[in-house]
């Protein structure tokens, strides 16, 4: 089937469902201009003196804290970011009862700046951050302009973000409402994710409908059960929903 027939293809399954899940990586945010992880340009290609997966570890945060806050302030603190087409399109979906839920590996907040409500969030979030001592919680622009390892002002103690690192597990919760939500959908749209994490990537096998729509430039892991593939731009391809 041709591009452009794919995309009326997808648009009229969009046009007829009413009760849509969107499940989505790094690659609806990079058109907002924050990096993905795996592509040419994305993190793990550029160097530094540990590897991004190293950095981004539980046992790397507490053997080398300060290191890590030094990354992950100059790499995974995009404050600056604005909500894309695809973003914004979601939510419009959201709000005239089309989409249900938005299940998200990004911890970047951009699905919520653009007014989604249900978002759960598998990896957690860089705007949410708590004293390990005291539980205080502290905002994105408060670690962005520490020093070091942020200190809580209540207590003293050490500042983590409430992101899922790598060694560390997803939040029961949030994986069990995912559940629910894929395996109540009548579509299923997947983007910008090549799949390839667990065990955030086993949650797309609980979809039980027959409108499962894959966009991702590159190739993953579900194209062949998938009812609709599409390795375009999502943010493009978002566009051109009417709601």
């Amino acid at each position: 089937m041709e591009e452009s027939a794919k995309v009326q293809q997808f648009l009229k399954m969009v046009e007829e469902s009413d009760n849509i899940v969107f499940f989505g990586g790094a690659g609806v945010s990079t058109e907002s201009g924050i990096p993905d992880f795996r592509s040419v340009d994305g993190l793990y290609h550029q160097e530094y003196d540990y590897p991004p997966e190293m950095i981004l570890s539980h046992s790397f945060y507490r053997q080398k804290p300060e290191e890590f806050y030094r990354f992950y302030r100059n790499k995974m603190l995009c404050l600056d970011a604005e909500p894309n087409m695809a973003h914004k399109k979601i939510a419009e979906l959201e709000r005239a009862g089309k989409v249900r839920a938005v299940i998200t590996q990004n911890i970047d907040g951009l699905h919520q700046k653009a007014g989604s409500k249900k978002v759960l969030e598998l990896h957690g979030s860089v705007h949410r951050n708590y004293c390990e001592s005291c539980h205080a919680f502290y905002d994105a622009e408060y670690i962005l302009h520490s020093e070091g390892v942020p200190k809580c002002e209540v207590c003293g103690g050490d500042i983590k973000p409430d992101v899922v690192l790598y060694e560390e597990g997803l939040d029961n919760q949030t994986i069990q409402e995912a559940i629910y939500y894929i395996s109540q959908a009548d579509m299923l749209i997947i983007g910008g994710t090549s799949l390839a994490v667990y065990p955030a990537a086993g949650l797309v096998d609980y979809y039980q409908g027959n409108k499962l729509v894959l966009i991702n430039k590159s190739e993953t892991s579900k194209d062949n059960s998938a009812n609709l593939v599409l390795p375009v731009a999502i943010g493009e391809l978002f566009a051109k929903i009417r709601v």
